[in-house]
């Protein structure tokens, strides 16, 4: 296995079998070109096999954290440290930044997910609510 970060359009749309929904190509680029975006992607055998996605956030009292954002396995590759190895990856990135924390939200009964990142070092902070607006046919604003 090979993770690397994605850094050109064509990576990111050759991994679109692992999103949740079909990538476009004015998106992709627009990730990209955001300060503070990283995309990170494992391959095997010149395949992409799962990505590990974390978005910088910075605020004037508290400095810069990442989030991450989104951690996907394709089926076939679960179970083999696939999911960890990136979420290190990203912890690694994230402490080159000079970020003071990374932080993810999981549902309570993802089981799978509270795995992968605690043996990836990650630690439960305690309750969590996550609390979210709507806008629209459900579909990111393209802007």
């Amino acid at each position: 296995m090979d993770i690397r970060r994605a850094m050109t359009v064509t990576e990111l749309l050759a991994a679109g079998h692992l999103y949740d929904a079909p990538p476009r190509k004015a998106w992709a680029a627009r990730f990209l070109a955001a300060d503070g975006h990283v995309m990170l992607i494992a391959y095997v055998d010149g395949v992409p096999v799962g990505f590990v996605s974390g978005i910088e956030m910075l605020h004037p009292d508290r400095g810069t954290e990442m989030c991450l954002y989104e951690l996907a396995v394709d089926a076939p590759f679960r179970r083999r440290g696939i999911g960890a190895a990136l979420t290190r990856a990203l912890v690694d990135i994230a402490r080159e930044r000079g970020c003071y924390d990374l932080w993810v939200g999981v549902e309570r009964d993802n089981e799978a997910a509270l795995t992968t990142y605690r043996s990836a070092g990650a630690a439960d902070d305690g309750g969590f609510a996550m609390l979210t607006w709507e806008f629209g046919d459900g579909l990111p604003a393209t802007r």
